[in-house]
């Protein structure tokens, strides 16, 4: 039997049953399309992580108050259970570093803004005029924060996007008067919209001096120094010469968390990966479950065309044949599911990247290959018992069963 007639034969043999025919590609696409999808949810993640982390500045060594041990760094547990708290004076002494370009202090704390009868509730972070270059952000409207110093501190702020939206609509807001907490500040900027970066939601955001930030929450603590090396390669000097001076400031006792970016992306990275390995593996299970299918639909098959196999073989196909075409139907069959998944996969990841547009939801390259892979050789091998079934039946007897 050529080529063309052993998928001529399949062809005719998918299409002489139509349900079946269906009920088994939908199977197997259901298999592949969880695959993608779910994959497309894994890396999605990883990335969001990335980019979030990526977002906050570039060369960012992160100074937390509390010793992380080796069950791990909690930053409720380092801002609460810290024996001596970061203070302004420590981040003025970390400006002797020779390996660090410029840091900015923050204190972070809610309180509520008002201006004109309108009044929310405020994420307010004090800080300093660097901040903007260290996170790499921009202004939209008016100026940042001035160079002064840290332990007074003008009564400005600098609003986020949706902030100046919200209370001002069409008015323009640098130079209005507003009432964050119990003090009254003049607004000198806007920042241009950004959305989320480093678990806050910058649009939202109210930027104020340092000082004026710790005496609103009556507090000396800073939430954490955001300091900036010179560049790539001074990462690792920058993080070692701020250990070293806080441990000095602090009594020699090392009681500062001092994280890099670059280390807080690759445990992300690695830990996302391994969770989107395993939803893959745990997607390919529908795969093993969509071959089953496909055996059990291939073996009622070969009962109900056993008289047609008897033809086939009285006619002088071999066994090898007559196997051959059973794998060459389910193969096909399970061809057709795998894109049909592959189209419902992909078609699901856009579905959520169009409600969630901030979530890069694309699945990996390797993941889609692995799954129309898997799915085209699990029914090939699911296949190879009726086929087997198939050639073994004795043509005489297959006959007389017409």
């Amino acid at each position: 039997m050529r080529p063309s007639d052993l998928l001529r034969f399949a062809r005719d043999a998918a299409t002489g049953n139509p349900l079946r025919t269906s009920l088994l590609v939908l199977a197997m696409a259901i298999g592949v399309a969880a695959v993608v999808v779910l994959t497309a949810l894994g890396d999605g993640a990883r990335r969001y992580v990335m980019n979030e982390f990526s977002s906050i500045g570039s060369n960012l060594v992160i100074v937390l108050p509390g010793r992380s041990q080796t069950g791990g760094f909690n930053p409720a547990n380092a801002v609460t259970g810290t024996p001596r708290d970061l203070t302004i004076a420590d981040a003025r002494a970390l400006q002797r570093g020779t390996a660090i370009r410029r840091l900015a202090p923050i204190a972070i704390g809610t309180s509520e803004i008002s201006f004109g009868g309108k009044l929310r509730e405020v994420i307010v972070a004090g800080t300093t005029s660097q901040y903007l270059e260290v996170r790499r952000m921009s202004v939209g409207q008016g100026r940042f924060l001035v160079e002064e110093d840290w332990s007074r501190g003008s009564a400005e702020a600098v609003i986020g996007a949706k902030i100046r939206e919200e209370l001002f609509g069409a008015e323009p807001a640098i130079g209005q008067l507003v009432r964050v907490g119990d003090r009254r500040f003049r607004i000198v900027g806007v920042l241009a919209a950004s959305g989320q970066g480093l678990g806050m939601q910058n649009d939202e955001l109210v930027l104020v001096p340092v000082a004026l930030a710790q005496a609103m929450f009556n507090s000396n603590t800073l939430f954490r120094i955001l300091i900036e090396a010179r560049n790539r390669e001074a990462i690792p000097a920058a993080k070692a010469q701020a250990l070293e001076i806080l441990k000095l400031r602090h009594e020699g006792e090392e009681d500062v968390t001092v994280i890099t970016q670059d280390a807080v992306l690759a445990t992300f990275d690695k830990l996302l990966g391994t969770l989107t390995l395993g939803v893959a593996g745990i997607a390919a299970i529908s795969l093993a479950v969509a071959g089953i299918l496909v055996m059990n639909v291939m073996l009622v098959s070969v009962v109900q065309r056993t008289a047609e196999i008897g033809l086939l073989k009285a006619l002088g196909a071999t066994r090898r044949t007559i196997q051959t075409a059973f794998l060459a139907e389910a193969a096909m069959l399970s061809l057709a599911g795998a894109l049909v998944g592959y189209l419902l996969g992909q078609l699901g990841a856009a579905l959520i990247r169009q409600l969630y547009p901030s979530f890069p939801a694309f699945a990996p390259d390797w993941a889609v290959l692995a799954g129309l892979g898997t799915a085209l050789v699990t029914g090939i091998l699911f296949g190879v018992a009726p086929a087997r079934r198939a050639a073994a039946l004795d043509p005489v007897q297959a006959l007389a069963k017409r």
